[in-house]
C-alpha cells in the first residue's frame, strides 16, 4: 500500500467483499500495533499515535458499517485523511477516559485549552502538539472534549534527532489540572520512524 504517498485515495480502497476475506488478519494486524502504539499519560489519558494503516483501516471499517458506498467514501477520506501523517509529523488521537459520566464531565470541565498543553519531548527539545482544525474542542463554558485529533509538527533536525534512536522520547501533558508523561518505548519510536520521510 502506497503510505509514502501520506494520503488515502479511492483507488486504495478495496470492495467490502475483498476486504472481509482480509478484515480478520488486518484487525489482528491492527491490535499488535496498537499495543505498542498506544500510551497511557497518566491514569486518565491515552494517546494513540495514528498511521497511514489505521486511518485506512478505519475508513474500510466505517464502510463495511455503513455501506454508503461511493458516495460516503468522499466524506470518510475528508476525514480522515488528515490524520495520515505527511511524513514530517506524528498524528495522534488523545482520549480522556474515566467511566463514570459525572466524574468524567466534571473532570473535563477543567481541562479547557488542553489541546495547547500536549508534547512530544525529543531529548531536551519540546515538540508542541496542533489541534485538527475541523472543529473547536474546547466549548465556551470551558468543558474539553475527551477526544483530541492532535499533529507533532517535527523540524528537520528533531527528524534527525527521532530517528537517531538516542536519548529519551516521551509524550507529555502539562495542563495546571493535569500534568502527567510517559516514555515512549524504543519499539514505538521504531515503528512511528515509518511515518517519517
Amino acid at each position: 500500500m502506497p503510505r509514502d504517498t501520506h494520503e488515502i485515495t479511492k483507488d486504495d480502497i478495496i470492495s467490502l467483499e475483498n476486504y472481509e476475506s482480509i478484515r480478520k488478519e488486518k484487525r489482528q494486524e491492527s491490535i499488535l500495533r496498537k499495543k505498542f502504539r498506544r500510551i497511557a499519560i497518566g491514569p486518565y489519558a491515552t494517546i494513540q499515535f495514528e498511521s497511514w494503516e489505521s486511518m485506512w483501516l478505519q475508513i474500510q471499517e466505517m464502510l463495511r458499517i455503513e455501506k454508503g458506498g461511493d458516495e460516503q467514501l468522499v466524506d470518510e477520506l475528508a476525514a480522515y485523511n488528515p490524520m495520515v501523517p505527511n511524513g514530517s509529523e506524528f498524528t495522534g488521537t488523545l482520549m480522556f477516559e474515566i467511566d463514570e459520566e459525572e466524574r468524567r464531565t466534571a473532570f473535563l470541565k477543567t481541562l479547557g485549552g488542553v489541546d495547547q498543553h500536549i508534547h512530544i519531548l525529543i531529548g531536551d527539545e519540546k515538540v508542541t502538539a496542533e489541534p485538527e482544525q475541523d472543529i473547536d474542542r474546547t466549548r465556551a463554558d470551558g468543558k474539553a472534549s475527551a477526544v483530541q485529533f492532535v499533529h507533532f509538527p517535527l523540524t528537520a533536525e528533531q527528524v534527525k534527532k527521532w530517528k537517531s534512536m538516542e536519548g529519551q522520547v516521551m509524550v507529555q501533558i502539562d495542563h495546571p489540572n493535569y500534568g502527567h508523561a510517559a516514555i515512549i518505548s524504543d519499539e514505538c519510536r521504531r515503528d512511528m520512524t515509518r511515518d517519517l520521510d
